[in-house]
């Protein structure tokens, strides 16, 4: 119920709009309880023949008109209430965004990008129907039992206690199908995030599947988990299937032991027909929310289970934190870089770099060459604090970066990867990314120093042309010298290199060396190479 609660509470910025609903739901509930009324003074009219045969048209327009009445409540409760939803949606999916944006490199390293997509995109809209249908459902279904409840004792007591014999039972059986649905509602959200990972592990990585001609062997792995997740979406529905008829049987039985008590009532002149007409109306509205509550129970463990994967990342504590009392300089940094006695590990018991010493002067270009797993890129992860040291400390300029916003920081350092990453965008909104705030011509003169203003112009729409997924429309060499381009915009006084000349040809790399060398100019930098050859 804490879950519950938890969702619910993004109801809070929104009070006028749920009060407005609730009002308007009281008032169609209320127009609800009001047709069978009508219904049995008209058939106790018809029985007594003492009553004026015109009369009877009186009731039958008072019936039309609450049923115009609870059309237009219903049309303004709808449209009031999706609007309400639709912001509420929107602040939980923006507060999973944000959570994300947030969380330090170690948890998108530790999950598959497929997973964090199925929290953030299904599992909202799972959350969703809670507001789509929960709630408003959920309200009405209380108003009616009490307002049909209230009028059947009112009506004959006696009657009404035996039409609400079943109770207890319907009670039980949302008991049992709401502990047992629980758990297995989170078995499906777990498979279906398994599912959607493979899915999009198989789509990054087709050129490999094609290349290695392993489709079928794709195919096999993506079936697997989706008959995982099929069979587990079948076993909530095994316990649905029992559950939803067997209430609705148990409902049932309502009708039956009224009409079984009732007709006596009648025949012993205790009611009269049309109260016993109305009865059966007022039962039949009666059961029609409780199959509603039924419903909503089945619909409230799913959402449970999605809220609570994605209240897990929203709760979720970034191991790389800033400090209270962190400093924003009014300044770019000089770009001197101090590693005193820095200490590393990835995994317990096992050190990535141990005891690291050295100084960079501001301006200076220092090459950090090694084999593989031998700690470079690590050194830079630390610097730009995606990850912070076990031991030792780092300072820039002489500030201890643990001690910088990590925003200034991170602006304070410009990254050239083997690898760039380019966004499914425009080649300009990807030489933007360095500076969001920049316009045309700065983009323009940042791809000039870059060595990339002339393959941009032979592309079929310059700077506006779709780059594709991950830059997929352009050469490796293309992509870097956008990259670098980005970082001219960007204009950070320390530049890190990381291998980035070591997967394109000869003629690629002399235009991605001499875009480099007036990038470096005047900066800090820090280049990661496996071999001198490459420097």
């Amino acid at each position: 119920m804490k879950s519950l609660a938890r969702v619910l509470s993004y109801l809070k910025p929104y009070q006028k709009g749920v009060a407005t609903t609730l009002l308007l739901a009281i008032a169609t509930t209320l127009l609800d309880l009001v047709p069978p009324w009508l219904i049995k003074v008209i058939v106790d009219s018809l029985v007594d023949d003492d009553k004026e045969p015109l009369w009877i048209y009186g009731p039958i327009a008072g019936l039309a008109l609450i049923y115009l009445m609870r059309t237009l409540t219903n049309h303004q409760r709808i449209m009031i209430n999706n609007k309400v939803e639709q912001n509420v949606v929107f602040d939980l999916r923006s507060d999973v965004y944000h959570a994300l944006q947030n969380l330090s490199l170690n948890y998108f390293e530790n999950r598959s990008t497929g997973e964090l997509m199925s929290r953030a995109n299904d599992d909202v809209n799972y959350v969703e129907r809670i507001f789509i249908d929960g709630v408003e459902q959920v309200v009405t279904a209380i108003l009616t039992l009490i307002g049909i409840s209230i009028i059947l004792f009112y009506m004959h007591w006696k009657l009404a206690f035996v039409a609400l014999l079943p109770i207890p039972f319907l009670i039980y059986g949302a008991w049992v199908y709401t502990a047992k649905a629980h758990d297995q509602y989170h078995v499906v959200r777990k498979r279906a995030a398994k599912m959607n990972a493979k899915l999009q592990d198989s789509i990054s990585g087709i050129r490999e599947t094609l290349s290695f001609n392993r489709q079928l062997h794709e195919i096999k792995q993506f079936e697997k988990r989706s008959r995982d997740y099929c069979d587990g979406t079948l076993e909530v529905m095994r316990l649905w299937a029992f559950y939803s008829p067997s209430m609705m049987f148990l409902g049932s039985l309502g009708t039956v032991l009224i009409l079984l008590y009732g007709v006596g009532l009648v025949q012993a002149g205790t009611i009269t027909i049309g109260t016993l007409v109305a009865f059966v109306g007022y039962l039949a509205l009666f059961y029609t929310p409780i199959n509603q509550l039924h419903s909503v129970n089945h619909m409230l463990q799913h959402a449970l289970a999605s809220g609570e994967r994605l209240f897990e990342i929203i709760d979720t504590v970034p191991e790389v934190q800033e400090a209270p009392n962190a400093i924003l300089p009014s300044t770019n940094v000089q770009g001197m870089i101090q590693f005193n006695q820095v200490n590393f590990s990835y995994v317990l018991e096992k050190s990535a770099i141990q005891e690291v010493n050295f100084t960079i002067p501001a301006g200076e270009k220092i090459a950090l060459v090694g084999h593989t797993g031998s700690g470079k890129s690590t050194l830079i992860k630390l610097l730009m604090r995606f990850y912070d040291v076990k031991s030792g400390a780092i300072h820039i300029d002489g500030y201890p970066i643990k001690g910088l916003k990590i925003s200034y920081l991170r602006e304070q350092i410009g990254l050239v990867a083997q690898d760039p990453f380019l966004f499914n965008g425009t080649v300009a909104d990807n030489i933007l990314y360095g500076n969001i705030g920049a316009n045309r011509n700065q983009v323009i003169s940042a791809a000039v120093a870059a060595h990339a203003d002339p393959f941009i112009k032979n592309l079929p729409d310059q700077y506006d042309t779709l780059v594709g997924e991950r830059g997929v429309k352009l050469s490796g060499g293309e992509k870097h010298r956008i990259a670098i381009a980005r970082t001219f915009l960007k204009d950070p006084p320390i530049l890190v290199l990381d291998e980035a000349t070591a997967s394109v040809d000869t003629e690629t790399e002399s235009h991605i060396k001499q875009a480099l060398d007036t990038l470096m100019a005047g900066r800090t930098t820090l280049i990661i190479a496996h071999r001198l050859s490459t420097l």
